[in-house]
C-alpha cells in the first residue's frame, strides 16, 4: 500500500464518519415535537411545496436577497464550487482516467468558486453587520470550505499535492458535522416547513410585489 492509497482510505473513512453524525441528527431531529398548525387550511400544500423548492429560492423571492444580489450570487456560486468539490472527491481515486481538458474545467471552476469563499470569508472581518452577526465557527467554516474548494483546483493541475488535498479534506469531512456547515441537512426541512406553511395559507402567487 502506497501513501496516496492510505491519504485515501482516511478520507473515506472520514467520509463515512461525516454520513453517520449526519444520520444521527436527522434521527434525533426526526423525533422532535412539531408545532401543530391550529389554522384550517385554505390553500394547496403541493403548490406551497413546489414554490418553495423552485421559485421560493430565487433572488427575487426574498427582500434579502433583492436588497443584496451581488452577496447572493456569490453565494451561489460559492455552493456550486462545494459540490464540484465533493463530486471530484468521490470520483477522485479515478480522477486520472479524465480526459485534461475536464480536469483543467474542472479546476477553473474550482478556482472561482474558492475566490467566491475567500471574498466572502474577508467580508465578515469589513462588514459590520456580518462582523456583528459571525461566530468563531462562521469564520472557520467558510476558511476551511474555501481551502478545500481551492485545494482542488490545484491538485487536479498538480497531482502531487495529493497529500495536501486528502488531508484538508478529512479535516473538513469530520468538521462538517459540528459545524455550521451542518445546515445542508436542515435546509430541505426549512423548504419543507415553509412550503407547506404558505401553502395550507393560500398565499400564492408569492409575487415580488406582495412579498413587499
Amino acid at each position: 500500500m502506497n501513501l496516496i492509497v492510505l491519504f485515501q482510505i482516511i478520507t473515506g473513512l472520514a467520509l463515512i464518519f461525516c454520513i453517520f453524525v449526519f444520520a444521527k441528527k436527522l434521527q434525533v431531529f426526526n423525533q422532535l415535537t412539531r408545532p401543530v398548525d391550529l389554522a384550517q387550511p385554505k390553500g394547496n400544500i403541493q403548490k406551497g411545496l413546489a414554490y418553495a423548492y423552485t421559485l421560493g429560492m430565487a433572488p427575487w423571492s426574498k427582500e434579502s436577497t433583492r436588497r443584496h444580489m451581488l452577496s447572493y450570487v456569490r453565494g451561489v456560486i460559492f455552493h456550486v464550487g462545494i459540490f464540484t468539490g465533493l463530486a471530484t472527491l468521490i470520483v477522485s481515486p479515478w480522477i486520472g482516467n479524465l480526459p485534461a481538458i475536464i480536469k483543467i474545467g474542472l479546476a477553473i471552476i474550482s478556482a472561482v468558486c474558492a475566490l467566491m469563499g475567500f471574498i466572502g470569508f474577508l467580508a465578515r472581518f469589513v462588514d459590520p453587520n456580518l462582523k456583528a452577526l459571525s461566530t468563531k465557527d462562521d469564520y472557520f467554516a467558510v476558511l476551511l470550505v474555501s481551502l478545500f474548494i481551492g485545494v482542488t483546483g490545484l491538485w487536479l493541475i498538480f497531482p502531487t499535492l495529493s497529500a495536501l488535498y486528502y488531508t484538508i479534506s478529512t479535516v473538513m469531512l469530520i468538521y462538517a458535522p459540528f459545524s455550521k456547515i451542518r445546515h445542508c441537512i436542515y435546509f430541505a426541512y426549512s423548504r419543507l416547513f415553509f412550503g407547506k406553511f404558505v401553502g395550507s395559507r393560500a398565499v400564492l402567487p408569492h409575487s415580488q410585489q406582495t412579498a413587499r
